[in-house]
This record gives C-alpha cells, structure tokens and sequence, in this order.
C-alpha cells in the first residue's frame, strides 16, 4: 500500500511525497528526474517494504516545483544547494529514530544530480548510495567540455532553458514529453508506458512543467553556446566531486543522451564504487526493468 502525504520542512517548503513500509525501520529515500515524478517509484517503494525484501521504510518525495511540492517561482531557488536542504531535511524528519542516517539515498536522472551532491556535502546522512543513469559532476563536465558527442547529446538542454520551453512541451497533448520517453533516450519500444501510466504523467504534468525547466535553467552544467559561455567556463574543484560512502551506480547501456563514456574515470571520485551495467536498456531502465534493478538494489544493501 502506498500513502501520499504533504511533509512541510523547516525552512518554508512542503514536499508532496510517496511511501511504503513502517515508519521507525531503517529509511530508503527514491528521488526522481525529469520529466517524472515520484510516482515512478512505487514498485521500488513496495518491493522494499515487504520483509523478505529488508522492510524498510521507503520515501520518495516530489522535487521542489514537481507535482504538488513547492514551486518557487524564483529560477534560482532550483540550484542544486536548495535542492540539498529540501532533502537533507527530509532526511531528518524521516531518520529522527534511525540516528538520522538513510540506509541508502537511490536516485536517478535529475535527482542522481540531488544525491551526488549530498553524498559530497552531507556524507553523514546515508550510509549508502545508488545511482542509475544520472552522471556524476565530474565525468558530466568533462564530457560536456571535451567530447561533441556528449555536447551532441545534451543539446535538448538548451531546449529545455527557452523561455517558452513549458509552452511547447504542452503542445499536442504533451506529444514532446512523450517523445522525450520514448525517443530521445533509447530506441526501445516503450511496453511499459501504458495508458494507465501516461494518465499519471499527465495528472503531474497538468500541475506545472515550470519547476522541471526551472532545474535546467538554474544548473551550470550544460552543453556550451555561442550565446552562453558560461556554460563552457565552469570548472569544479575535486573536493566538491568526491564521495566516500559506498556506491553502487548502475547504468543501462543503451541510454543515447547519457552514453557509457559518463561512467568512465569514476573511480576519480568514489572511493568505494561498483558499477553494474545493463545492456538492452535505456534511460528508463527503472521502467523496463524494474526486477533486476530491483535485485541489483537488494544485493548491494546485503553487502557488509
């Protein structure tokens, strides 16, 4: 069973958030990408919850200005430090009998940006990471610099920052978001995309598209222009990169806009790193495969 709340945080945000499993267990926390939303997450939320499976607590929160969380109008309010202290937060709240630790923080695509940089700057707050398809920083700013297949790649970006981005994205019944799911990241037939599905993703899109565009806009990590050097100057120090938990990353294989060369010189930055890759499977692998990354998930929380 999957319970929906409202979770108001200190500092004036509420996320909308999704559930399963006693509070008081140990807490696994699912953050999402765009253009999803919590929802995504619930064969993740149920299967953990079940004792076999560890009975966890399990939580996925709905971004900032995703769904019916906050939405800040302000494109600064979505960098990633905000982004940080909404979850950080959460953590709080959800770990307040757990000594304040996730048992692990799973993410993928815009919300693998969230939890890099949480596991960089509150390395205290999970004991563990995954990762699936979302680029580590540093692997992401070297291939946006040096390499034009990436560069080639990314150009949906710049989309994505247009003033009328929300607009066309709304055109046709959503018909760009839905190649976004279906197209732009993998050439798979979508199986799982099902009516059913596509009217929860319409229920999350109906309530704003601004909040997702909004991440973009306020990212400095994106593919460089003639209008916008700054995105070609941007340079992060290592101290900000490193993470010292141990992290599984798992990436499917076939995602086109986030190709393999993303997982390549990891080991830079992750101290106690495991990389399993999966062929056949794009960027929504958590969709197409949900049993094996399900499994995936579960050998890594076994391991000492």
């Amino acid at each position: 069973m999957i319970e929906t709340y409202a979770q108001p945080l200190p500092h004036g945000i509420t996320l909308s958030c999704r559930a399963a499993g006693d509070r008081g267990r140990p807490v696994l926390m699912f953050l999402h990408g765009f253009p999803e939303a919590a929802f995504v997450w619930d064969f993740l939320l149920a299967y953990f919850s079940r004792a076999e499976n560890g009975g966890y607590r399990c939580v996925a929160p709905n971004l900032r200005g995703f769904e019916h969380s906050s939405a800040p109008t302000d494109v600064s309010a979505y960098r990633p430090k905000y982004l940080v202290q909404d979850i950080a937060a959460l953590i709080a709240i959800e770990t307040q009998n757990q000594g304040g630790q996730l048992a692990c923080l799973v993410a993928h695509d815009w919300g693998g940006a969230v939890a890099w940089n949480l596991a960089n700057q509150l390395p205290h707050l999970a004991k563990r990471l995954a990762i699936i398809n979302s680029p580590h920083p540093g692997t992401f700013l070297r291939e946006l610099k040096d390499n034009p297949a990436q560069q080639a790649a990314s150009a949906y970006m710049n989309f994505l920052i247009r003033p009328d981005a929300e607009k066309l994205l709304t055109q046709d019944d959503y018909r760009r978001l839905w190649e976004f799911l279906t197209n732009t990241f993998g050439s798979h037939p979508a199986t799982w995309l099902t009516e059913q599905v596509k009217a929860q993703y319409r229920e999350v899109w109906n309530a704003g598209l601004t909040g997702g565009c909004n991440l973009y806009r306020a990212s400095p990590l994106r593919p460089p222009r003639a209008q916008d050097p700054a995105a070609a100057a941007v340079d992060l120090p290592h101290a900000m990169l490193t993470v010292t938990q141990p992290t599984l990353v798992i990436w499917a294989l076939d995602d086109i806009a986030l190709p393999p060369a993303l997982i390549e010189g990891l080991d830079a930055y992750v101290e106690c790193l495991t990389v399993q890759t999966i062929p056949d499977a794009t960027h929504w692998v958590v969709h197409e495969k949900p049993q094996l990354v399900a499994q995936s998930l579960l050998q890594f929380l076994l391991l000492n």
